[in-house]
């Protein structure tokens, strides 16, 4: 028997922390892990996942097609991403010339759920803020990936999207650290992993270093993880991996023998609180 498919938002608060790059590549690297999955596009007006996947020319219909019926399904709006053969990539765009608004958040489920029956994975990238996007893109998933960097504004938008989800008292969000810098971690320059899941006390799916490798491939539409001679993508690798087997280690950027037995014991003590 199959096991129950489960939707995820990705989501942030705030703006420009890599959320739509880190969505991208984890769906990535889950198909090339041999399953099947959908990316599902909801900054309806605002959509950049089909650049990150360097989709934009294929696209013919969006999710609002799928919802006011100009499609006879909804695949008829996914979009393949021939590059992946071990298993599948699905891009479900949003409409660039909606309101959020426009799309009601029941009608979006809908979407979501007839989706599952056909994939193994389902991600729901989310726009920023708390407003309309953000509660349509929640009201569809089963569980949450919160993505944040080490600075303050990041980590308090972070925190306020995180006792949103908590309130729902159907989520146990997951935290993706992005962009942490060495150079400026061993200055003292910039929050370390304990500092953050310290202050957002959720347990830590993955880090993610900073490598400028991100921009070059994102400027080109393809998923860091198609390139795997490049350090970055085994990091995103390793979180495909832990939503597959959560007992898989976390990838270690920074050589620190003591990181992942620091972040254990954070998770012990948080559970017992």
């Amino acid at each position: 028997m199959k096991e129950e498919v489960k939707a995820y938002v990705v989501t942030s608060g705030k703006g420009g922390v890599g959320k739509t790059t880190v969505t991208a590549n984890i769906g990535a690297a889950l198909a090339l892990l041999g399953y099947k999955v959908v990316l599902v596009d909801a900054d309806v007006g605002l959509r950049n996942l089909d650049l990150v996947l360097g989709l934009e020319n294929k696209i013919i219909f969006d999710v609002s097609d799928v919802i006011e019926g100009r499609c006879r399904s909804y695949k008829q709006a996914l979009i393949k991403d021939k590059r992946f053969n071990q298993g599948s990539l699905y891009l479900l765009p949003a409409p660039q010339t909606k309101q959020k608004e426009d799309i009601e958040p029941q009608a979006f489920k809908n979407v979501i759920q007839e989706i599952k029956n056909d994939f193994d994975f389902i991600f729901i990238d989310c726009p920023a803020g708390i407003e309309h996007g953000f509660k349509m893109s929640v009201y569809a998933a089963d569980e949450a990936i919160v993505v944040t960097t080490p600075d303050l504004s990041s980590i308090r938008d972070a925190d306020r999207v995180i006792a949103t989800l908590e309130s729902l008292e159907r989520f146990s969000p997951k935290l993706v650290i992005n962009r942490l810098k060495k150079h400026m971690l061993k200055k003292s320059q910039m929050l370390s992993v304990e500092d953050i899941l310290e202050t957002l006390k959720i347990d830590l799916l993955g880090i993610i270093p900073d490598d400028e490798y991100i921009t070059i491939s994102t400027n080109h539409g393809e998923p860091v993880v198609l390139n795997k001679s490049k350090p970055l993508a085994k990091y995103f690798i390793n979180i495909a991996k832990r939503l597959v087997d959560p007992s898989v280690s976390i990838e270690n950027p920074f050589n620190d023998s003591n990181l992942i037995e620091k972040i254990v014991s954070l998770v012990g003590i948080r559970k017992k609180l």
